[in-house]
């Protein structure tokens, strides 16, 4: 038994850490996502750096290579003019300044490459981010559905008993204004019959005082009187 009731609390918690999870999930996304996206930002700054880097090695190899130039015309004019001391200098300035290039050179190179994995890199993520943003719009519409069907169930559990009793108050409502009117219906019937107005017109049918409506011989009698008399 203990063992049942142990598995059933490992259960139940398991259970409420999945709900939470669920009811969280577009949270966490969320925040990873802005985890991800200053990640991101991160490396294009690195990238920025890396660019910088490879144009001030460009600029100083440009400047590095001017100078050999010139230093190698002048060392050749200096043993031309029978200076080779002045020629020797020159070759020594010449090898330092052909080590500086060979640096620049080599620092470019591990820029280029640096640069070229840096831009596949936030290209990468910043497709997979665009992914995910539109994973994360469906997500939210989904769960915008189903939390109004949810509050649209749970509104209308109210009414599922209201709706009846409102139906059965019409009906009675109906019966007694159709009873009435079988009433009212019965009680002129019963005037008609019996009342005051019904025995006025027996009388006067009877001869007793004037009639309480025309008869044909009245309105005959009524035409004629209008006829012009003969001269």
């Amino acid at each position: 038994m203990f063992k049942t009731v142990l598995t059933l609390f490992r259960g139940s918690i398991a259970v409420a850490g999945e709900e939470l999870e669920d009811r969280t999930a577009v949270v966490i996304l969320d925040q990873q996502m802005r985890d991800a996206a200053a990640a991101v930002e991160r490396s294009k700054r690195s990238l920025a750096l890396a660019i910088a880097g490879d144009q001030q090695e460009g600029r100083r190899l440009e400047t590095t290579c001017a100078r050999i130039a010139d230093l190698e015309v002048r060392a050749t004019a200096a043993l031309e003019g029978g200076r080779e001391d002045l020629a020797r200098e020159a070759a020594q300035a010449i090898a330092n300044l052909e080590a500086e290039r060979d640096a620049a050179t080599t620092a470019r190179a591990l820029f280029a490459s640096e640069i070229a994995r840096l831009k596949r890199h936030v290209a990468n993520a910043e497709a997979r981010i665009a992914e995910l943003d539109r994973g994360r719009r469906l997500a939210r519409a989904s769960e915008a559905v189903r939390s109004l069907r949810r509050s649209g169930i749970e509104a209308a559990r109210p009414y599922e008993s209201t709706l009846p009793e409102a139906e059965a108050t019409l009906r009675r409502l109906r019966e007694r204004q159709m009873e009435a009117q079988a009433v009212d219906e019965a009680l002129i019937e019963i005037d008609a019959v019996s009342g005051p107005l019904a025995t006025a017109e027996k009388l006067a049918e009877q001869g007793f005082g004037p009639r309480m409506k025309s008869i044909a011989g009245d309105v005959l009698a009524r035409l004629k009187a209008k006829r012009p008399t003969a001269a």
